[in-house]
């Protein structure tokens, strides 16, 4: 591909690029539709990505994390998603939980979980979203209670992505009295007793990594594995986790809809019709044009929000949620406008136009729904006025 990111790049944030681009042509990109056909869960490479710093991108090196910025792993993480935006996006929520542990884990925490989880020898999965609290995530019900040196899980959760083939499951759970400050983060090992899976759920998009429920029957986890130094502060941890998490799902459609962009250029510009090369008729040219400039938006948006968590700005929550709300509802329409301008092909799986827009339809529902980045965002804008 071209990188599209070439505006004001130091030599070192274009070695990251290269290397991210590099990786996702030769190792994602010619395998994406059979991995989308046969659900395919692609451990081996993402290992490979991990062994090149992606697992781990602004984790601290001395657990082995790669210590780089918000602002690089957006662009390793569009890079990623122009090859395949369903390992992208599993790669970006792996990355959410290695954060969570290395920012609020304890010493020992972080010396044994980080560079397992850097090298991705343990693979992780966030979960806070249940049956019966999805946007709502202060009302869950999962419950952990105190048991001598452990504690004592019960309850179920909701869309994990790598259930089932995760290693550790990052897991919000009730300690406390109902609301946000009664709940804490436990880390769950996969061969807990009472850890079990739901079956692999049916998706429209993201066929590439597995979906299931968590479901947990009085699993016993030692206290040791209660995340950071007390109980009462894991809806923090989950809140903050997800502010990255937001910046890099929004990458991810960032890349797969510059992917449908490029493949839709070249389209209409080798199709012709009446004579003449599609991309000469001014309607065609004025769609190209909007989609071009739609992903330079986002690609702004999502630069700045990366530089405003990195720079830990007071309005970051708010630049965050802006982001994910326009950059995955912008590039979910730039996708569909390229199945479009291939007319009947984009409709074929063998054109790739129809898994991008699969992918990335979900984008616009985790990490918070698009709703939800609209509530946050105006709450804030309702803060400064009354504060006013």
């Amino acid at each position: 591909m071209t990188i599209s990111t070439d505006g004001g790049l130091d030599a070192d944030e274009r070695v990251i690029v290269e290397t991210a681009a590099g990786f996702a042509a030769k190792k994602l990109a010619p395998y994406a539709l059979e991995w989308d056909e046969t659900h395919h869960f692609p451990v081996a490479e993402l290992r490979e990505a991990a062994a090149l710093g992606m697992a781990a991108i602004y984790c601290a090196e001395d657990v082995g994390g790669s210590g780089l910025r918000r602002l690089d792993g957006v662009r390793i993480f569009e890079q990623l998603a122009y090859a395949d935006p369903a390992v992208a996006a599993f790669l970006s929520i792996h990355n959410m939980c290695t954060w969570m542990v290395d920012q609020y884990g304890t010493d020992e925490q972080r010396a044994t979980w980080v560079p397992r989880l850097a090298t991705m020898d343990a693979i992780a999965s966030y979960c806070l979203t249940e049956p019966g609290a999805g946007s709502d995530a202060a009302a869950l019900s999962t419950r952990a209670v105190r048991s001598g040196d452990d504690y004592v899980l019960t309850g179920v959760k909701q869309f994990i992505s790598g259930a089932g083939a995760s290693d550790v499951y990052v897991l919000m759970a009730r300690t406390g009295a109902a609301g946000a400050r009664g709940i804490s983060t436990f880390l769950v090992e996969k061969d807990s007793p009472g850890l079990s899976f739901g079956a692999q759920e049916r998706k429209m998009g993201w066929h590439a990594q597995p979906t299931a429920q968590v479901i947990l029957d009085e699993v016993r986890v030692p206290s040791a594995n209660l995340l950071g130094a007390s109980e009462g502060i894991g809806f923090g941890i989950a809140m903050n986790g997800l502010n990255g998490g937001r910046l890099n799902i929004a990458a991810s459609s960032l890349g797969g809809a510059q992917a449908a962009f490029d493949r839709a250029a070249e389209y209409v510009a080798s199709r012709r019709a009446f004579g003449n090369a599609l991309i000469d008729e001014p309607t065609i040219r004025f769609t190209l044009a909007d989609m071009a400039t739609a992903l330079q938006a986002s690609r702004l948006m999502l630069w700045h929000a990366a530089s405003a968590l990195d720079t830990n700005a007071p309005d970051k929550v708010e630049q965050c949620a802006m982001a994910k709300r326009f950059v995955t509802d912008s590039c979910f329409t730039v996708a569909d406008q390229a199945l479009q301008l291939h007319g009947g092909y984009g409709y074929l799986n063998e054109y790739g136009l129809e898994k991008i827009v699969r992918d990335l339809r979900v984008h616009r529902i985790l990490e918070g729904t698009n709703e939800i980045m609209r509530v946050v965002v105006g709450r804030s804008i309702a803060g400064r006025h009354r504060d006013g």
